[in-house]
């Protein structure tokens, strides 16, 4: 079965969605506060655990969608490393963007 050129798109944003999950969704269990686009001001102020708990259970949703959707279980090695690239380059992006705004 031949991969249509949009299913690069669906594994790439699996990628970013699953990494976008993992901080929010880890940090309400553990009952921190951290940013959410919910936050005041958006993004920068530090939104309760239990909207980051929703928000990293729904970036989870939304990663299992594109996942699914991607077909990336086909086992297809090009698949494979496109969602690891948009996993990759999220981690980065939020590495890099929450350094300086989390306390030390």
């Amino acid at each position: 079965m031949e991969i249509e050129w949009y299913f690069y798109i669906f594994a790439f944003f699996a990628g970013v969605f699953l990494i976008n999950s993992m901080p929010h969704f880890l940090n309400g269990i553990s009952g921190n506060y951290f940013p959410t686009p919910f936050a005041n001001p958006p993004g920068k102020g530090l939104s309760s655990p239990i909207i980051n708990v929703l928000w990293g259970f729904l970036n989870f949703i939304i990663r299992f969608l594109f996942f699914y959707f991607g077909k990336i279980s086909s086992g297809k090695i090009f698949i494979l490393i496109t969602f690891f690239s948009g996993a990759f380059l999220m981690a980065l992006r939020l590495a890099s963007v929450l350094v300086n705004k989390l306390p030390k």
